[in-house]
Parts: C-alpha cells; sequence; structure tokens
C-alpha cells in the first residue's frame, strides 16, 4: 500500500483528493493536515510514502514544511509533491531545490493524480521534459554551480553521461536512445547514480547535474 498524507488548508480540497485516492486499492490515505506545521508533525507520525503538499498555508506554509520533512533522516523515504493553483508558482523551485519529487496543478485529472502518487512513491521524478527545463532553469538561477569533480568522483564516465542526460529531463528510454543502452540498462545505471550519490529521487539527479554544472541554463 502506497501511504499518502494530504496537507491543504482547504477542506474541500482534501476532502476530494482523500475520495479519490481512497478508492484505489492500493492507496491509502492515513492523515490530513491543514497548516505547515501539522504537515511535520504528522509525517512524523504516520511516515507516508507520499505527501501531496499545498504551498499556501498558515502556520508554516508547503516550502518550510517540505524542508523540515526532506531534512529529518527518519523521512528518508517519503516523497513530497507539491501541488499548487499555477504551473510555475513563484515558490515551486525553491521547493524543488528544498527536494520536493515534482509538482502538481490542482485542476489536474483524477487519472493523473493517482498516477502521480504511484510515480512519486517508486522515487521517479514527477516533472516533463519541458516543464523540468523550464523550472530547473529557475532552480539554477539560485545555485553555485560547483566543479563537476567536488560532486561526482563517485561516478564513472559513462554515469556522468547518464546523470546530464537526466538532468535534461530524459526519460530512461530517451536515455537508452542517446546513449544506445536498453531501457533497463539506463534505468541500472540511473539507479546506481542515485546510490553513490545518497540522491532522494530523480528529481534530486536533475538539481545536481545543474549543481555540478553537467547541465547548463539555455540547453537545447
Amino acid at each position: 500500500m502506497i501511504r499518502v498524507l494530504l496537507a491543504d488548508d482547504q477542506h474541500l480540497v482534501r476532502a476530494g483528493f482523500h475520495a479519490l485516492l481512497d478508492a484505489e486499492p492500493d492507496i491509502d490515505v492515513v492523515a490530513e493536515a491543514s497548516t505547515g506545521r501539522e504537515a511535520v508533525e504528522q509525517a512524523r507520525v504516520t511516515r507516508p510514502d507520499v505527501v501531496l503538499m499545498d504551498i499556501r498555508m498558515p502556520d508554516g506554509d508547503g516550502l518550510w514544511a517540505t524542508e523540515q520533512i526532506v531534512g529529518d533522516p527518519a523521512l528518508k523515504a517519503t516523497h513530497i509533491v507539491i501541488v499548487t493553483t499555477f504551473e510555475l508558482d513563484e515558490y515551486v523551485a525553491q521547493a524543488i531545490r528544498a527536494g520536493a519529487s515534482g509538482f502538481l496543478v490542482k485542476d489536474t485529472e483524477p487519472v493523473d493524480l493517482i498516477r502521480a502518487v504511484r510515480v512519486a512513491a517508486a522515487g521517479d521524478a514527477l516533472l516533463s521534459p519541458g516543464v523540468t527545463k523550464r523550472l530547473l532553469e529557475r532552480v539554477a538561477g539560485g545555485l553555485k554551480t560547483a566543479p563537476a569533480t567536488t560532486t561526482l568522483d563517485a561516478l564513472t564516465d559513462r554515469e556522468r553521461e547518464v546523470l546530464a542526460l537526466v538532468g535534461r529531463g530524459l526519460t530512461n528510454s530517451e536515455i537508452g536512445g542517446e546513449l544506445f543502452l536498453s531501457p533497463l540498462t539506463a534505468k541500472t545505471h540511473v539507479s546506481r547514480i542515485m546510490t553513490k550519490l545518497d540522491a532522494r529521487d530523480r528529481v534530486h539527479l536533475v538539481v545536481v547535474a545543474y549543481e555540478t554544472g553537467l547541465v547548463q541554463p539555455g540547453w537545447q
């Protein structure tokens, strides 16, 4: 079962998400929160696999709550999905940089919301390539690029190639096509990179690719 925490200050939004997700046989909504502080407290008590996190909440907003949850070693397995009214909310880039696994807009189709929960629980990136490019270029604006050798010494040359393609938002199949590898081999490389870099998920790898200069703002 995928355990989900809903954090939103609008009761109607939480109720709608709750009803939709609880109807799925593999998803269990274990808690709800209406404030940022309550979201952190509930996350620590229930240890959810996925948190659907609104940004604008009282008593500690979603950005603050994301930082608290990501920074708690006991919640390393918890993945946060930012739920926002606008596709590129001014705070979304900060949330991604803080460790969120991706984002959804509130008018997402029900089938896409359910898919998003499953994708996040699996540790995959919840960002399309086009959105990754726009969003991470904004993230990169707040990063101090470090020499690649500082963070990437543990990676092989092939793994650096794969990380650069992850940073550009490519899927495993697309990475395989670029490097003449099978999708399974590409997935294996990504998994090894995540282990070596102690990355929470694929979005974290995208941030690392920007931080280390493997991907530069403005790539095509």
